[in-house]
């Protein structure tokens, strides 16, 4: 596995990131159904090419299997792979995260709570929750920072 930072975007990235983004939401947003996934998909393309630092993990093929985006110490986003699931790869990306990045903080739905519970045993903490996402919609987001 190779974490890379990428600095171009070609339309073949974005489009395997798009598919990574929505096979990863499928696994572990059961709280979203079919349509609001298909919904939300159409802001993907344009999050993952504006977040000011974007990583990703090739497997031994050179093909993306996962990514995350940071901006200004705050983990935007990070996706795997269904297969990839389960193996440390979140884990790999996320302390590359901590430690050349300066992650420090990050947001997640509320009822996901398998990247809670990630996120709590690396040693973030939640320190404020709102009762919707940044659309409006009726999904509670958890704001948590490391230590606290």
């Amino acid at each position: 596995m190779q974490l890379i930072e990428v600095k171009q975007h070609s339309a073949t990235l974005i489009a395997d990131l798009v598919t990574i983004w929505k096979q990863s939401v499928q696994a572990t947003h059961s709280f979203l159904s079919s349509k609001e996934i298909e919904k939300i998909k159409h802001y993907v393309p344009q999050a993952v090419t504006e977040v000011a630092t974007l990583v990703i993990a090739e497997n031994e093929a050179g093909k993306p299997v996962g990514f995350m985006g940071i901006a200004e110490g705050t983990l935007k986003m990070l996706f795997i792979a269904p297969e990839e699931r389960g193996r440390g790869l979140d884990k790999q990306l996320f302390q590359l995260g901590i430690a050349q990045y300066g992650v420090e903080r990050l947001t997640i739905n509320e009822q996901n709570s398998q990247a809670r519970g990630f996120y709590a045993h690396i040693g973030f903490k939640v320190y404020k929750r709102t009762a919707t996402d940044e659309q409006g919609q009726p999904y509670p987001l958890l704001y948590m920072q490391l230590g606290n």
